[in-house]
């Protein structure tokens, strides 16, 4: 099964609040740990300009994924925020070393 969902924000700053309560949180950090081999990807476009995309477990190539050079999402690239050269006052759902340990330098 392929599902996908289309989403229209405010703004960048109403979208990462979301991402960032719950039940979003929760979901996201159990996500993280153990997807249970649900594939997901989200792709991002901001209207002054820039984009952001995460792939978690996707098999083939789709979106950015079919010609974009693919970018870890470790130190600096960790954050949708950082990805999509916005700023935000909160961390992320779940931090870097949480996920990983130690974090990429």
């Amino acid at each position: 099964m392929h599902l996908g969902i289309r989403q229209y924000w405010r703004d960048a700053d109403s979208l990462l609040k979301w991402t960032r309560s719950a039940p979003h949180r929760q979901w996201w950090k159990d996500f993280l740990g153990d997807s249970g081999g649900t594939g997901f990807w989200h792709e991002a476009y901001f209207l002054q300009g820039g984009m952001e995309a995460v792939y978690d477990h996707i098999s083939q190539p789709i979106g950015f994924l079919s010609f974009a050079p693919v970018v870890p999402a470790r130190g600096p690239m960790f954050g949708a925020a950082a990805r999509g050269g916005k700023q935000f006052a909160s961390e992320p759902v779940l931090s870097e070393k949480e996920l990983y340990g130690d974090p990429v330098d």
